[in-house]
């Protein structure tokens, strides 16, 4: 993974690539250049994701790697730029804007031409070819904005229901749009694996950056099993926590196992073609969640899966397409 780029340098990657989609005049030409700028922030942001879509078909890959950019830079405004809270939200607001102008231009390339933010205009296009309903984005954005002015959770379903839906589910939705299912009757499946793939790996994330959270003022963790530690306010910095929150930690490890096991019993219910990607995505998030749960550390060490396991991870007799990837060839 690289380093976050900071506001100015998204907007000067923005302005080249849009300068070289300029001199395309056909939407069909210019969509390769769009997607590879996505592949890079994928690359440059989540190694573990970037390994395991490449095993997708190309179409479906690009697709998912807009996907991506769409949802990592509203991420970004809220957790790393220098922006106070109103300065989020209005950053937001103008995303959220320009997402539904572009659903109601006639091209994707209309949009740039018109100055609409790239990954804006290209989630847009996505969304109309895979049938994504626009709520879901706009829930997305709802996340987003209540990490500008967070709040606690009282309980894991008042997490789920309030935050992870929005943080994690609906990006599960956008990918089973995507994916596609295996027949008409299996979409409730792959709908329901997709939530349940969201919310393990979004409590695997919370589990591993539970210090860096609590630094931007955030509490992921449920209120009512910090309580039963007998933690009332959070402080990563206290010794006397330590141990508590392990046990806080393990037992959401546990819940995000259960999470993971369910969604993977669902895997036949998407298109063949993505199978072989999702599996993957599950046993490298998979990985993280056991070595959260086993770190004798606890939250003074944030965990990451080595690549020599990552690549255990991986389908063996694809593995050619990592070192092509990782070159810049897929």
């Amino acid at each position: 993974m690289g380093r976050n780029w900071t506001e100015r340098e998204w907007r000067e990657r923005d302005a080249r690539l849009r300068d070289w989609i300029r001199r395309v005049s056909q939407p069909a030409s210019a969509w390769p250049l769009l997607t590879a700028g996505a592949r890079v922030v994928l690359r440059n942001y989540s190694t573990s994701f970037f390994l395991v879509t490449r095993f997708l078909p190309p179409v479906k890959r690009a697709e998912v790697e807009l996907v991506y950019a769409a949802v990592r830079y509203p991420d970004e405004i809220v957790d790393t730029f220098p922006l106070s809270p109103p300065d989020r939200l209005k950053h937001l607001g103008f995303w959220r804007d320009d997402y539904v102008h572009a659903l109601g231009s006639k091209t994707w390339l209309d949009c740039v031409h018109g100055g609409t933010p790239l990954w804006v205009a290209g989630f847009a296009e996505v969304s109309r070819r895979a049938n994504i309903p626009a709520a879901y984005y706009h829930s997305f954005l709802d996340a987003m904005a209540a990490d500008a002015n967070p709040r606690t959770y009282a309980t894991l379903q008042d997490l789920i229901d309030n935050y992870i839906y929005g943080s994690a589910i609906v990006v599960g939705y956008f990918l089973a749009h995507i994916y596609g299912a295996a027949s008409p009757g299996d979409w409730g499946r792959t709908m329901a694996s997709s939530r349940n793939l969201g919310i393990a790996l979004q409590l695997t994330n919370f589990l591993r950056d539970v210090a860096e959270d609590q630094n931007r003022g955030r509490v992921y963790l449920p209120q009512d099993m910090l309580a039963a530690e007998g933690i009332r306010v959070l402080d990563c910095s206290d010794p006397a926590q330590a141990e508590p929150l392990k046990r806080v930690l393990r037992r959401l490890v546990e819940i995000a196992e259960d999470y993971y096991r369910m969604s993977e019993q669902d895997l036949d219910a998407f298109a063949p073609d993505c199978r072989c990607a999702i599996h993957a995505c599950i046993r490298v998030y998979r990985k993280l969640n056991e070595r959260i749960g086993l770190s004798p550390k606890g939250i003074s060490h944030r965990e990451s899966v080595p690549m020599s396991e990552k690549m255990a991870a991986l389908p063996p007799s694809r593995y050619w397409r990592v070192p092509l990837a990782l070159l810049g060839g897929i």
